[in-house]
C-alpha cells in the first residue's frame, strides 16, 4: 500500500480543509398564515401555527408573559 513520503504540514492541511468551510445563510420562508419569517419544517414563532393545525396558543403564551409574577407567601 502506497504512503507519503513525508509528513503533511500544518499550513497545507489546514488549508486543505479551510477550503471547503463555508457558512450557509439558513433557508427562511414566509409563513403561509401570517407571513412571518420562519424556518422550514417548523413551528411558526409568530402565530403558533404548523400548516393548518395550531401547535402552540400564542394567545395563551402571551397573557402568562403579561400576568404579573404570583407573589410567594412566607411561612414563618
Amino acid at each position: 500500500m502506497p504512503l507519503p513520503k513525508r509528513k503533511t504540514s500544518h499550513a497545507r492541511t489546514t488549508r486543505r480543509l479551510a477550503a471547503n468551510w463555508k457558512i450557509d445563510v439558513p433557508n427562511v420562508g414566509l409563513c403561509p398564515r401570517c407571513h412571518a419569517p420562519r424556518l422550514p419544517h417548523h413551528v411558526c414563532p409568530t402565530c403558533g401555527f404548523y400548516g393548518n393545525r395550531m401547535v402552540i396558543d400564542m394567545r395563551a403564551r402571551q397573557r402568562e408573559d403579561e400576568a404579573p409574577p404570583a407573589e410567594q407567601e412566607e411561612s414563618h
